[in-house]
C-alpha cells in the first residue's frame, strides 16, 4: 500500500467509524454488528500505527485508551464552576422566583428545566472545533485535567462538526455510569466475592480519575452536554444554546422544557418526579435556570452560586411496608445473601416486592423481625434496601430474626470466616446455584468467550444431567444438545462451535474463566504472567503466590486452598485433556538484581517520576514483591499524590513504613532508610 492509498483509508474508515459510532451512541439505531464495529476499529488502529503521521486528531482511536497518566496536571477554569444554591420545598422555590421577579424590575421572564444527573461535572475545551481539554469541576476554580479519560467516552465529540461553531467554546457537561453498566460492574465484583460498590456517582468519580485510560474506556461512561459558553456564540437564550449543542452532535438529555412561569416548573417537577426512575440513570432533583442570557447577567451572581438558577432536591424516596419474610439466595462462590420479601408497595414508579439485606451483620443491627414494618429506599442498586423499622408499629410477640444455618438450596452447613460478613455455603461441587453459576462465569466474555450458551441454556443442561461442571461442556456430542428446548441443527453447531473456538482462548483468560475466588480478570492477568503454566501456579507454596504481583494474603489463601481440593486438581486435568490452553506466551520479566528481596510493596496513588505499571516492574526485577492490600505483613506502603486514605490508615494502625517516590529510589539503590 502506497502512502497515498494509507492516507485516503485512514480518512475512509474514519468517517465509517465515527458514523456507526454516533448511529449507536447518539441515534440508538446501529446498523452493523458490536463485531463488524470492532473490526473496522481494529483495522484502523493497525493503519495508524504503521503510518502515525495520518492519523487524524479526533481520530476515534483515541477512544479505546491506553494513555497512562502519572499525574494529573491542575487547570484554571477560564469561566468558574460554581455550584448552585438547593431547594427542598415548593415554598423555597417560590421565594426563588420572587428573588429573581425583584432583580429583574418586574420585567417578563421564563425559566429552562432541566434534570439534575448524579454524575461528576466536567468541562470540554474545543478550539477550532477539535476537543483538546477535559478538566473537573474541582474546587470550582481550578480542576484537574483528564482529557486522555474523557476521550474514551464515546458520546463526547472528539470533533464538533456543523454551522457557525466559534473558533473557541467550552461545554459543560455530566458524566455519569449508566445504570446497566454500575449494576453489571457490581454483578462482576460479586462474581468473585468482592465487596459491591455503593453507588454509581462515585464510581464515576473513581474511574475518572484512574491512571489508565484504557480501564477507563472499558467502564463505558456516558455524558450529557448541559451548558455551552464562549465569547462569540450568537444566543439570546440558554434553550437557543442547547439547540446549538444538540445539532453539532453533542449528547443532550431530552427531559428539559422551558416553562413560562413558576407554576409550570412545579408541573415540570411533579411530571418527573416518579418518571425519572425510567431513566438510564439516577437523578436527585431538577435545576431551574432564567432562560434569557442577558437576564441571567443581570441577576449576577452571589460568591458560591448563580442568582439566576437553582436547584430542586426532590426528598429521599423511601416508604413502609410490612416484612412477610426473608429468603436467601445463593451465588456461584457460595456467598448467602438475605433477601426481604414485601407485602408489594408502590415506589418511585414501581411496585416492589423485594429489598436488599445485604448479610447477618445488618439484619442484626436493624434488629428485623418477621412481621416488622420497614422502611424501604430505592437508589441505584438492582433491587432496593431496607433502611429502617418503624418500631411504632412492632408487635410484642414478634421475635428477631434467626439467620439461617443450613444452605437453602443443598443443607450444607454454612460458614462464616473471620473477618467476613458474609456466610458461605462450602459445597461446591454439590450446590445447584453454585454449580450453574460457576458454569454461567466459564463461558462468559471476559472468560472462555462461548456466547452461544446463556442462562437458561445451562440451566436445562444441568437439569439433563449433561452438565455439571464446566469440563462436562467439553464432551457434549450433537444428541446429547437435540434434547434441549428451541435447539435446531445451526444453533446445535454455533455451539459446538463455539465450544471448539474456547480452546484457543489464552491461559490468562482460562484461569479467570476457572473461577478462583477473589480472582477478578487483573489479578488473573498477573498470576498467569508470574507463574507461567498452572501446573506452577497449582504447587506454589503461600510465600511464593504472595511473591506474584497483586497478590495479598486473601487472594494467596484463596488459590491455595482451591488447588488443595481433590475436586478442583480432576477438573483441571479434564480441562487440560479437552485440549484447553494452561501456559502463558507473556514475555517474563529479567532479574537485574536481588536488592528489594523479600521485601513486599503495596502502590497507591500517583507518581511523579514513575507509572505504577513501571514501579510493579521496578519492584519484580529487583527481587520484591508487589501485593494489592495492606497487611501486617507487609514491608512498605509506597504512598504517591492522592493515596486512598483508608490504606493510609490501615498502614499506621499496624505500624506498616509508608514510603515516598524519593524514598524508593533509595531502597533501590540499595541504601537503608
Amino acid at each position: 500500500m502506497t502512502e497515498a492509498q494509507a492516507k485516503k483509508e485512514i480518512q475512509d474508515i474514519t468517517e465509517k467509524v465515527n458514523h456507526h459510532n454516533d448511529l449507536y451512541y447518539q441515534k440508538s439505531s446501529p446498523e452493523i454488528s458490536d463485531f463488524e464495529f470492532d473490526q473496522l476499529l481494529q483495522k484502523l488502529i493497525a493503519l495508524e500505527e504503521h503510518y502515525p503521521q495520518f492519523r487524524q486528531p479526533d481520530s476515534p482511536t483515541q477512544r479505546v485508551g491506553g494513555t497512562i497518566t502519572k499525574a494529573f496536571e491542575t487547570v484554571y477554569h477560564r469561566y468558574p464552576m460554581l455550584s448552585l444554591g438547593n431547594t427542598y420545598s415548593r415554598e423555597e422555590l417560590e421565594d426563588f422566583n420572587g428573588r429573581v421577579a425583584k432583580g429583574l424590575d418586574g420585567n417578563p421572564y421564563e425559566y429552562f428545566c432541566e434534570l439534575k444527573f448524579d454524575g461528576v461535572s466536567i468541562s470540554l475545551i474545543y478550539e477550532n472545533g477539535i476537543l483538546v481539554r477535559g478538566v473537573t469541576r474541582g474546587d470550582g476554580i481550578r480542576g484537574d485535567d483528564i482529557t486522555a479519560n474523557i476521550k474514551t467516552i464515546r458520546n463526547i465529540p472528539l470533533s464538533v462538526k456543523g454551522k457557525d461553531i466559534p473558533a473557541s467554546i467550552e461545554v459543560r457537561g455530566e458524566v455519569f455510569m449508566p445504570r446497566t453498566v454500575f449494576n453489571q460492574l457490581n454483578k462482576e465484583r460479586e462474581d468473585i466475592g468482592e465487596e459491591r460498590y455503593a453507588n454509581a456517582r462515585n464510581t464515576t468519580s473513581g474511574t475518572l480519575k484512574m491512571q489508565d485510560s484504557a480501564e477507563v474506556a472499558r467502564r463505558k461512561l456516558d455524558c450529557y452536554a448541559y451548558y455551552l459558553l464562549g465569547e462569540d456564540i450568537s444566543t439570546e437564550t440558554h434553550e437557543e444554546s442547547i439547540h446549538k449543542l444538540e445539532s453539532w452532535g453533542f449528547h443532550v438529555s431530552p427531559t428539559y422544557k422551558k416553562c413560562k412561569n413558576i407554576e409550570e416548573v412545579h408541573h415540570y417537577i411533579e411530571h418527573w418526579e416518579t418518571r425519572r426512575q425510567e431513566l438510564p440513570l439516577e437523578t436527585d432533583g431538577v435545576v431551574i435556570k432564567v432562560n434569557n442570557l442577558d437576564q441571567q447577567d443581570q441577576l449576577g451572581f452571589t460568591a458560591k452560586s448563580p442568582r439566576w438558577a437553582i436547584a430542586y432536591k426532590y426528598k429521599a424516596q423511601s416508604t413502609s411496608t410490612r416484612l412477610n419474610g426473608i429468603t436467601y439466595q445463593v451465588g456461584r462462590t457460595g456467598a448467602v445473601t438475605p433477601v426481604a420479601e414485601l407485602e408489594p408497595v408502590f415506589l418511585a414508579g414501581t411496585t416492589v416486592k423485594r429489598a436488599s439485606l445485604h448479610n447477618a451483620n445488618e439484619i442484626a443491627r436493624l434488629d428485623l423481625r418477621i412481621g416488622d414494618y420497614v422502611f424501604v429506599e430505592k437508589g441505584g442498586e438492582i433491587i432496593p434496601k431496607v433502611t429502617g423499622v418503624d418500631l411504632e408499629k412492632r408487635k410484642e410477640e414478634t421475635v428477631p430474626v434467626h439467620y439461617i444455618e443450613q444452605c437453602p438450596e443443598c443443607n450444607t452447613s454454612l460458614i462464616r470466616e473471620e473477618g467476613e460478613a458474609a456466610h458461605y455455603c462450602p459445597n461446591a461441587t454439590g450446590c445447584p446455584p453454585q454449580i450453574t453459576g460457576r458454569i454461567e462465569h466459564f463461558i462468559q466474555r471476559k472468560a472462555m468467550d462461548i456466547d452461544s450458551l446463556g442462562e437458561k441454556t445451562i440451566e436445562q443442561l444441568y437439569n439433563l444431567g449433561l452438565v455439571k461442571s464446566p469440563a462436562d461442556l467439553y464432551d457434549l456430542k450433537k444428541e446429547d444438545l437435540l434434547k434441549l428446548e428451541g435447539f435446531k441443527e445451526k444453533s446445535i453447531a454455533n455451539l459446538l462451535e463455539g465450544i471448539e473456538h474456547s480452546k484457543k482462548i489464552p491461559f490468562e483468560s482460562v484461569l479467570f474463566a476457572i473461577g478462583i475466588r477473589y480472582v477478578g480478570k487483573t489479578v488473573a492477568e498477573k498470576i498467569a504472567r508470574h507463574f507461567k503454566h498452572i501446573d506452577a501456579l497449582s504447587q506454589a507454596s503461600l510465600e511464593e503466590l504472595l511473591a506474584a504481583p497483586e497478590v495479598g494474603d486473601k487472594i494467596a489463601q484463596s488459590v491455595f486452598s482451591f488447588f488443595r481440593k481433590a475436586d478442583n486438581v480432576h477438573e483441571i486435568e479434564r480441562l487440560k485433556k479437552a485440549g484447553l490452553i494452561f501456559k502463558s506466551e507473556a514475555k517474563e520479566i529479567e532479574k537485574e538484581s536481588e536488592v528489594l528481596a523479600n521485601k513486599s510493596f503495596v502502590i497507591s496513588g500517583v507518581f511523579q517520576r514513575y507509572e505504577r505499571e513501571e514501579l510493579q516492574e521496578i519492584i519484580l526485577k529487583n527481587g520484591g514483591r508487589v501485593l494489592s492490600s495492606v497487611s501486617g505483613k507487609l514491608d512498605y506502603l509506597l504512598a504517591g499524590d492522592n493515596m486512598g486514605p483508608s490504606k493510609r490508615e490501615k498502614a499506621e494502625k499496624l505500624g506498616v513504613k509508608i514510603i515516598s517516590e524519593q524514598d524508593f529510589e533509595k531502597l533501590r539503590n540499595g541504601q537503608t532508610l
